[in-house]
């Protein structure tokens, strides 16, 4: 299998990449919905934000192969999706090439406009280098308007790598986001201190 497209890609998704075929990711989705399983919890949580917020737009900032950005789209909800490995956008290119898709780095990119939700759903948090996390989220705020989101999922754990939800709730705070909900799934199940954390901070002024 090719290494990721792009620079700066960190050895957790280096060491993703190498585990996965990315065929078999990508037709998993599907099988899942024509099992009438649950396929777009995270889409289904995006979309069900306040409706001032995502009438400006959805960023889905490290979209992959843009299952999430579709289906918000097929939903009526304006997204630009954008992602640092390039072999992934190909498969959004390729499913919705009506989408505006960006390959760039979310920890420099420099978008020619702003959003009401930054959505992170696919473990940007812990996929990315550690040493970005803080680069990421400032980003992700140069691209919220005012009183906008930032929504990322991610699986908490206890690797040299992992990020815990106190260190990335400071980290937000640094980049003047509060918090304003925090669940354990994208279905809204009650936050205590699990593995895995959904989290929704807002931009309040300096």
């Amino acid at each position: 299998m090719n290494e990721p497209a792009g620079h700066h890609v960190s050895p957790r998704w280096a060491e993703w990449r190498q585990a996965v075929d990315l065929d078999e990711y990508h037709a998993r989705w599907d099988r899942l919905a024509e099992q009438g399983l649950a396929a777009h919890g995270e889409a289904d949580f995006i979309a069900g934000l306040p409706s001032e917020v995502l009438e400006h737009g959805v960023l889905d900032a490290g979209c992959g192969m843009g299952r999430v950005a579709i289906e918000l789209a097929a939903r009526g909800i304006d997204v630009v999706g954008v992602d640092l490995d390039d072999d992934l956008l190909a498969y959004a290119r390729r499913s919705a090439p009506s989408i505006d898709w960006r390959h760039d780095d979310l920890a420099a990119m420099e978008l020619d406009r702003r959003f009401g939700v930054v959505a992170m759903p696919g473990n940007v948090m812990i996929f990315c280098r550690p040493t970005d996390r803080r680069a990421i989220i400032r980003t992700a705020v140069r691209h919220l308007l005012p009183d906008g989101v930032v929504v990322a999922g991610f699986a908490v754990s206890d690797r040299h790598d992992g990020l815990a939800v106190a260190e990335y709730d400071q980290l937000c705070a640094e980049s003047n986001l509060a918090l304003v909900e925090r669940w354990s799934t994208w279905e809204r199940d009650e936050y205590a201190d699990g593995d895995y954390a959904v989290s929704v901070h807002q931009a309040v002024s300096s």
